[in-house]
């Protein structure tokens, strides 16, 4: 008879570690894990029909407004797949910036599974705006080109700047006005909304976008992330393109629960706060260190600094972080809602030791 096994009396890994690489290196708010917890009891009906997933309309509708749908998803790769496979046909291309993560960090899945073409254009900060929208957005009716149907914005942008209202209302009039649709691809969109100091509806519903990917892991979640159709018109065919791709969770309350946990209140701002606030500090620690040019400026949880050769490597020994420009030096240090102060300076410190060793 096989031996019961038993589960370690203490976690495998020691929790007082903290990187910056990522802030989906940090584990589930507590808040989420409890919200979990109390969703877990007897049975509810499966794939969506659970009352937490109709909660979480009502939550979310108080965000964006009363005509925004969701639909959970697993992780922000299918949401950013579902979104965009919704908003175009097969024929259709979407105009994003060169650093967006559908382009940079998805594997192709948008073009692979999505069965979309991206239009990459480069952009200094992340950044897309009309007139660098309209470096791809020509040749409708060829048949020889893709059609650029559709515009991608990433809110905060993979260089850690945030569009502004202004920014993203101007985007989405210039691209309404070619017929071109507008997606926001939200990973990071509550660190948006506490930098900028903005209700959420303030750049994605009042400023014009149509869907959202709606973030959650890189904000305190175990799993999980939304696709909000803001404009259903925009949109079609997502129950049955999330099941198709793979993001249809039998168990959706689990999903669905934690969304509400972060949303319901003020955990999402709170939490986001925290890390932006780290991410300022960060800065400030490392912005008078010789041999630290600071790239972008710190405008969410992220910061992106050229360090001398050698410093990354010998300073990864303590401190887990990425590589963004190996061949430029530049790093990028993330912060998440459980950076505390006491992380940012031992990490500013040891920095500063490595610095002092070039």
């Amino acid at each position: 008879m096989t031996e019961p096994i038993n589960a370690p009396a203490h976690p495998l890994h020691d929790t007082a570690y903290r990187g910056f690489a990522s802030d989906n290196y940090a584990g589930a708010h507590p808040e989420v894990l409890e919200a979990i917890a109390r969703a877990n009891g007897g049975h509810q009906i499966a794939y969506g029909e659970d009352v937490y997933t109709a909660e979480l309309q009502r939550v979310l509708r108080g965000h964006f407004g009363e005509q925004a749908e969701a639909f959970p998803v697993f992780n922000g790769t299918g949401a950013n797949v579902v979104s965009l496979q919704s908003m175009l046909p097969r024929w259709g291309a979407v105009v994003c910036s060169t650093t967006a993560h559908i382009h940079t960090d998805e594997n192709a899945a948008p073009e692979r599974v999505a069965g979309l073409k991206l239009l990459t254009v480069p952009t200094p900060d992340g950044k897309l705006t009309p007139e660098l929208i309209d470096m791809e957005a020509w040749g409708w009716g060829d048949e020889h080109r893709a059609q650029p149907l559709a515009v991608s914005i990433t809110q905060t942008t993979e260089l850690g700047t945030a569009y502004t209202v202004e920014e993203i209302t101007a985007i989405t009039a210039h691209a309404h006005s070619l017929g071109m649709t507008v997606h926001l691809d939200g990973s990071r969109i509550s660190n948006a909304a506490a930098s900028l100091g903005v209700p959420l509806r303030a750049f994605t519903t009042d400023a014009g976008v149509d869907v959202v990917s709606l973030g959650g892991t890189k904000n305190g979640l175990l799993y999980g992330e939304a696709v909000v159709v803001l404009n259903p018109s925009a949109a079609e065919g997502i129950p049955f393109l999330r099941k198709l791709d793979m993001q249809l969770a039998s168990k959706m309350r689990f999903v669905s629960a934690q969304l509400i946990a972060l949303y319901e209140g003020s955990l999402w701002l709170e939490s986001a706060s925290h890390a932006n606030a780290m991410a300022a500090r960060l800065r400030a620690a490392v912005a008078g260190l010789d041999g630290v040019t600071l790239t972008q400026e710190t405008q969410s949880n992220a910061v992106f600094a050229i360090v001398p050769p050698g410093v990354a490597d010998r300073l990864r020994e303590s401190f887990r972080f990425y590589d963004w420009n190996p061949a430029t030096g530049e790093v990028r240090w993330m912060c998440a809602f459980d950076t505390t102060e006491a992380d940012v300076d031992a990490f500013a410190a040891a920095l500063e030791r490595e610095l002092g060793r070039v």
